[in-house]
């Protein structure tokens, strides 16, 4: 069975789910789980915190180089991890690189994105970036205002 997930928003998406739910097999000895759980991040946050990196990419270098957003997320992911004690795990790669484990943001909660995108502004603030506002604007990525 492959995994499914719902952002359950909608009268429709319910009833997409209750509809899953329905076609679903039941077997006393292997059963299959259902969680329902809040969302780990808001959308407001993931669309604020991918903008912030958008605009850092834009605007500023790192190591005399540019870098793309994905980039500036690993040193802000990376950078929060040290500042607020959470520490850092570094090892040897595959092919022999140095590969730091860092925390996913997918995974993260409220408060812990909220701590990230705190720390990435003021990152940014103090280093000269005019960052864009933004707001979630009812899809799941959210626009740049």
């Amino acid at each position: 069975m492959n995994k499914q997930t719902f952002f359950l928003r909608n009268e429709q998406i319910r009833r997409n789910l209750i509809e899953a739910i329905q076609k679903l097999p039941l077997d006393d000895h292997h059963p299959l789980t259902i969680r329902i759980t809040d969302f780990d991040r808001s959308l407001l946050q993931n669309s604020l915190f991918h903008a912030l990196c958008g605009d850092v990419a834009a605007q500023a270098v790192w190591m005399e180089k540019e870098r793309k957003p994905l980039q500036w997320k690993t040193l802000f992911v990376s950078g929060h991890a040290i500042a607020t004690g959470l520490g850092v795990d570094m090892t040897v790669g595959l092919e022999g690189e140095v590969c730091n484990l860092r925390e996913s943001t997918a995974k993260m909660g409220i408060k812990r994105m909220a701590s990230l995108i705190e720390y990435s502004t003021a990152w940014a603030v103090g280093n000269g970036v005019q960052l864009r506002e933004v707001r979630y604007t009812g899809d799941y990525y959210g626009r740049a205002a």
